[in-house]
């Protein structure tokens, strides 16, 4: 922690207990965050930290960003999809555009004018990420895609949505190419209604529809069939800000409940002085400790270019993991109570589930891992 990332971590605490908290309800009945607000965190330098100054951005790193991630789920907002936007978009024009397209896009993206997305899962594809139907074609300086993508984050609103598909004339047919759509010059490309979740209503997922889409081939990110070790090779950051989120959202619980048990009455006394309740905070409390020590192990390795596919799966599966199981006592301990939306902790135990199976599925990570052993 330096005082360059403090001073980022109390500037985006202030900025989402001033100007999500207040909206999160908004947002929800909606189904998606609103454009103004992308704006005003890009004004504040909360956009794509990790772009450097010669395209607009703050220069910073995968540091800057845990800690943008971390505010934002401290403030029980997870509507907001900047992890996707900022974390993983960015990241893959960065390392694999080309500098046209770092020039012509990258801009845009750090002050909020452009919402980046990226569409990889298929109606019959999800964690088996080679498994995806989607096809494009190449007509002279073109490519014409033919893909159907869902549960797309930011499918909503985004401008520019990188979209993994199989080339119709490649030799491997199992070789992944990434190309950009920008959604406002590209015919035959359409969305569906927002999607309606079980958690993370203010959260924009949609079905993505792309029927003889045409995009130019300079919108191709990197080389043709080189897709799916890129993929690959970014998912140890997606996965790391997922369990970032994951050991944010434990503590909070600890802590929501903590306050609950000590003021509500149960046989006349706090419910914090039965014994059963004070047994499963300290267990709960052992967890959220565990899980943030593992957290930081990994955020260190990161910053030092040094975490592994494997060990991300691990944190990946297991914060989730020890994330639901945390929520799940801390709801029986508010009773009728932590089934209501207005408490904090419902919301967070729904918004929680889906923490399993986004990223690549928790049964995924473990095969990944025993893969290694």
């Amino acid at each position: 922690m330096t005082d360059d990332l403090k001073a980022l971590r109390d500037l985006a605490r202030r900025f989402f207990e001033r100007e999500a908290a207040p909206r999160m309800a908004a947002w929800s009945e909606q189904r998606y965050v609103d454009r103004e607000f992308w704006q005003q965190a890009g004004k504040l330098g909360l956009l794509c930290p990790t772009v450097p100054e010669e395209y607009g951005g703050p220069g910073g790193n995968v540091l800057h960003q845990v800690v943008i991630t971390e505010e934002q789920s401290r403030a029980v907002e997870k509507g907001w999809g900047n992890n996707v936007h900022s974390g993983v978009v960015t990241d893959y024009i960065l390392k694999y555009g080309t500098e046209e397209q770092r020039r012509r896009w990258l801009p845009a993206m750090v002050e909020g004018r452009t919402i980046g997305a990226i569409a990889m899962t298929e109606p019959g594809a999800g964690s088996d990420v080679r498994a995806m139907t989607g096809k494009a074609r190449r007509e002279g300086d073109d490519y014409v895609i033919n893909a159907t993508k869902t549960f797309i984050t930011n499918g909503q609103t985004a401008d520019l949505v990188i979209v993994a598909v199989k080339l119709e004339d490649s030799e491997d047919p199992k070789a992944i190419t990434l190309i950009a759509v920008e959604a406002d010059q590209a015919e035959g490309f359409s969305r569906g209604a927002p999607l309606r979740k079980i958690g993370q209503h203010a959260a924009d997922t949609s079905e993505l529809f792309f029927d003889n889409c045409r995009v130019p081939v300079t919108n191709r990110i990197g080389a043709e069939g080189t897709g799916f070790p890129a993929l690959m090779t970014q998912m140890p950051q997606e996965r790391l800000i997922l369990g970032v989120n994951a050991v944010v959202q434990t503590e909070k619980a600890v802590q929501l409940t903590l306050e609950y048990t000590k003021e509500r009455k149960v046989f006349g006394k706090p419910l914090y002085e039965q014994q059963n309740t004070r047994f499963v905070l300290a267990e709960c409390a052992t967890l959220a400790k565990a899980a943030r020590l593992f957290v930081d192990h990994c955020i260190v390795a990161i910053g030092e270019d040094r975490l592994d596919n494997e060990t991300a799966a691990m944190a990946k599966w297991w914060l989730s993991d020890v994330q639901c199981k945390v929520l799940d006592e801390c709801v029986q301990m508010f009773g009728g109570y932590g089934y209501m939306e207005e408490y904090p902790i419902a919301r967070m135990y729904a918004d929680a589930r889906v923490q399993k199976v986004y990223g690549g599925a928790n049964e995924i990570m473990k095969e990944i891992i025993a893969r290694t052993l």
